[in-house]
């Protein structure tokens, strides 16, 4: 299927490693130009040149931290008009909401939740005069079932779920769709780097404990970071028009509900 997107351009937060990479790749592959954007310069550059070398598209990689005014405006300099804007941002530690000072707030909210809606308040009104505009906010499955320990990140993302409820129910008239993302658990780094401290704990091989965690599953497996670059794309795609406001969950059934 023809997505029809070749020649757009696209934004992609947090685009490094992980579900952002796989997102960039799929976009990559159906022909958009990317500006990259993550804190670690390395990292950042190796996925741009393997992404522009394998797909051929124009791919500017912008180091930096998005959640400061600062960052924001480098990439939207390297990306003025952007068709496309996938917002990610890592979460938040987890602990006990007792500890947490208002701080810790300021600092979750504003990551993973606050920055996406200025770079959704900076680049809207543009996509909906061109009449197309793809915004992704890549969340978690908290948003549908919150984890205790990840307070932090079920508010800030929540509230981000309900900002979105409204606007994406006014720019869709213009052919701009704003959806949600809600990844399970998928094979990434980051995954890898929570089991660490329970195998450290019991002693056993990390392999131990990622083969039973994944067993729970009830895919039988985690996520592969290029099945959530696909649905991203399918999103962002031009058949995609009448998709907006939705929270779509990416687990491999683990939510038990029907909503």
């Amino acid at each position: 299927m023809d997505f029809g997107i070749k020649g757009r351009n696209a934004i992609v937060c947090a685009s490094s490693k992980g579900l952002g990479k796989a997102c960039s790749a799929a976009l990559a592959e159906e022909g958009v130009n990317l500006v990259l954007t993550a804190r670690t310069e390395g990292p950042l550059q190796e996925t741009a040149d393997e992404i522009a070398s394998r797909y051929g598209v124009q791919v500017t990689a912008i180091a930096g931290d998005i959640t400061t005014e600062e960052g924001r405006a480098a990439v939207l300099k390297a990306c003025p008009n952007p068709d496309i804007l996938v917002n990610n941002a890592g979460g938040p530690p987890p602990g006990d909401f007792r500890d947490w000072t208002t701080d810790d707030w300021m600092k979750a909210l504003n990551a993973n939740m606050l920055t996406a809606i200025e770079l959704i308040r900076q680049t809207v009104d543009g996509m909906q005069e061109r009449k197309f505009g793809r915004i992704i906010n890549i969340t978690s499955a908290a948003v549908k079932a919150p984890i205790d320990i990840l307070g932090l990140s079920n508010g800030a993302r929540a509230g981000l779920t309900g900002f979105v409820a409204g606007i994406s129910r006014k720019t869709v008239a213009h052919n701009v769709t704003i959806n949600g993302l809600l990844p399970g658990p998928f094979d990434t780094d980051r995954l890898q780097s929570t089991l660490k401290p329970a195998a450290e704990a019991s002693g056993r091989p990390i392999e131990e404990i990622a083969a039973e965690r994944a067993a729970q599953n009830p895919a039988g497996r985690f996520g592969r970071p290029e099945e959530f670059g696909a649905a991203c794309a399918f999103l962002c795609s031009d058949k995609a028009g009448f998709i907006t406001g939705q929270n779509i969950l990416l687990d491999g059934g683990s939510f038990p509900g029907t909503l």
